[in-house]
């Protein structure tokens, strides 16, 4: 364990206060202040470039060794790619709708996170990367995925401003009536698909959507293939990832048969989208991504100890 100072010296916090604004949440930066008064908290403003932050924070004389961040999945996993890049332990404090990433540290709010700091308990984290083309590759903490899913996530930013459950129905219900099929291909094998999730670590066989890792240390990447067997409403009904959401949905008969879905675990996964129709998005740990409309590969690999992260005191292999 680090032996980290108490006051927070050395921390560079960057808070995304636009991150789960419209749930009506506190601000919580006044917390971290006062719990670790050395600490550099920067505020993000729209349109400021997290990296640019880090970068100029990397070379002052005074460069932090913990980049801590407030914020949803989206920015967390920016913020682990940087210190990944920068050989920085990552500080995650919960501050999105959903906090996938948070909740497998079990990390579940802010003072969670900062009692992770203070208990200097780290760990070290398998994650994913990713690489379109010939593009660099980005780090992953959940999950990747195309087709179904990304245009779901475009048509819930869309409608932001009716909040998350009504913008969540709204959207559901443009995907539904937008949903198509994906031309796929991989080891010379070519099939038309729904969605394809990328998950980081094993996760429950039962789930097509797997939003949320299960655990902290397998450097694999589970791979789910909707095959485009069934209708448009089972495309949809299966990026649910609630537990109850998935037995009511499956007691009804609308999540789609395990005929229908393709299993592959391996440490490096690679796909091509087809050209025709091709989705122009991706989506990682809920950000998403633009590509081009004429196809692209997509290749996902896992990268075991790709990550140092506080996390509540307890014996790292009993997530692993």
């Amino acid at each position: 364990m680090p032996d980290n100072p108490s006051d927070g010296t050395g921390v560079l916090v960057l808070a995304n206060s636009r991150s789960g604004a419209s749930l009506g949440r506190p601000d919580r930066v006044p917390d971290v202040r006062r719990r670790l008064p050395a600490a550099t908290v920067r505020e993000l403003t729209k349109g400021e470039s997290i990296d640019e932050v880090v970068a100029a924070a990397v070379a002052s004389p005074q460069p932090p060794t913990v980049l801590g961040v407030l914020g949803g999945d989206g920015t967390v996993s920016r913020a682990a790619h940087l210190a990944r890049q920068h050989d920085l332990t990552l500080l995650v404090l919960p501050g999105g709708t959903f906090n996938h990433f948070a909740r497998s540290l079990g990390i579940e709010d802010v003072d969670a996170g900062l009692d992770a700091y203070l208990s200097g308990s780290v760990a070290s984290v398998a994650v994913a990367e990713a690489s379109v083309d010939d593009r660099a590759p980005i780090t992953v903490l959940n999950a990747v995925s195309i087709g179904a899913y990304p245009e779901l996530v475009a048509e819930r930013e869309r409608r932001s401003s009716l909040g998350k459950w009504w913008g969540g129905a709204v959207a559901a219900w443009r995907a539904l009536q937008g949903a198509h099929r994906v031309e796929v291909a991989r080891n010379g094998r070519r099939a038309q698909v729904w969605s394809v999730f990328v998950g980081v670590g094993r996760n429950d066989p039962d789930r097509v959507a797997m939003m949320q890792r299960a655990t902290l240390t397998e450097a694999v990447v589970d791979v789910r293939v909707h095959h485009a067997r069934g209708t448009r409403v089972r495309a949809i009904a299966s990026l649910a990832f609630g537990k109850r959401s998935i037995a009511v949905l499956r007691a009804v008969r609308l999540m789609p048969p395990a005929s229908d879905i393709e299993r592959i675990v391996d440490g490096d996964f690679g796909i091509e989208v087809r050209p025709g129709g091709a989705p122009d998005l991706f989506v990682h740990d809920g950000e998403l991504e633009e590509v081009s409309k004429d196809g692209f590969r997509l290749r996902v690999r896992a990268s075991p100890d790709g990550l140092r992260a506080y996390l509540p005191p307890r014996d790292p292999g009993a997530r692993g």
